[in-house]
């Protein structure tokens, strides 16, 4: 029996596509609609997908359209396919914007470009369109029972941006160039006040200034010291605990004494 085992699974899954290619040839689209969607219920996606194609221009225009449209999305959702289905649902969007399923549809888009999203180090291009996508559904469906789902999404997709910004500003600090460094961080500051990263940013501000102060001429010292005593105040004053506090003190010792001299 055992050794009969596989080759009867062997002959059931012939059979089974031996069906499946029948039915794609078939001509009955009330029987390729029932079974695409028990083709989906069972989670055999790559099936049901192929028949709910082959219905999408046959149905069109009738009151199956949007249902077969809105699944094939999903299908593709299903296994992977995040462009492809981010694509299908907002084109959905746009075809049957009357339609029960499009508030379910502009999640979905958003969601697959939430799903696109790369790690900080490349193009954040899906990032930010996950961003807008949710911001507009949040618009258009304040009631939603996804509102605290979306606005958890749109703080990790922010700090992932927020990431690559500190990254990218950490490089200027790490190649000397320390003025650009200063823009980099404030620009940082300002686009994500309250990332992960501000303590940290402010204290790499400041240190910046001291060390453009430091390999400065003569003529623009003083006014690069007195811009880090200045940036000292800031940083202790937010945060009077910090674990950079020591050093900052010692920094804004160091400029108080060339200003002095």
């Amino acid at each position: 029996m055992r050794k009969l085992l596989p080759i009867l699974i062997v002959a059931l899954i012939a059979i089974s596509s031996c069906k499946y290619e029948k039915l794609l040839k078939s001509s009955d689209y009330s029987l390729k609609y029932k079974k695409a969607l028990e083709y989906y219920a069972e989670e055999d996606y790559t099936r049901a997908d192929g028949l709910f194609e082959q219905l999408k221009p046959v149905l069109k225009g009738t009151s199956q359209a949007d249902t077969v449209f809105f699944y094939s999305a999903y299908c593709n959702y299903h296994q992977g396919n995040y462009l492809l289905a981010a694509y299908y649902f907002d084109e959905f969007r746009r075809t049957y914007g009357n339609s029960h399923f499009v508030e379910e549809a502009e999640f979905m888009n958003a969601y697959c470009n939430y799903k696109l999203s790369p790690r900080p180090s490349l193009d954040q291009g899906n990032t930010y369109q996950a961003i807008s996508l949710f911001a507009l559904y949040m618009s258009r469906y304040p009631n939603s029972d996804r509102i605290d789902e979306c606005v958890q999404y749109v703080n990790e997709l922010r700090n992932k941006l927020a990431e690559k910004s500190f990254n990218s500003a950490m490089l200027y600090y790490d190649l000397g160039d320390y003025k650009a460094a200063v823009v980099a961080f404030n620009n940082c500051l300002d686009e994500f006040p309250n990332s992960k990263y501000r303590e940290d940013i402010m204290y790499l501000i400041l240190k910046s200034r001291f060390l453009l102060a430091e390999f400065s001429i003569a003529e623009k010292k003083t006014e690069r010291y007195q811009q880090t005593v200045d940036e000292y105040y800031s940083f202790v004053g937010e945060f009077p605990e910090s674990e950079h506090y020591e050093e900052a003190v010692t920094i804004f010792n160091q400029s108080q004494s060339h200003l002095k001299n």
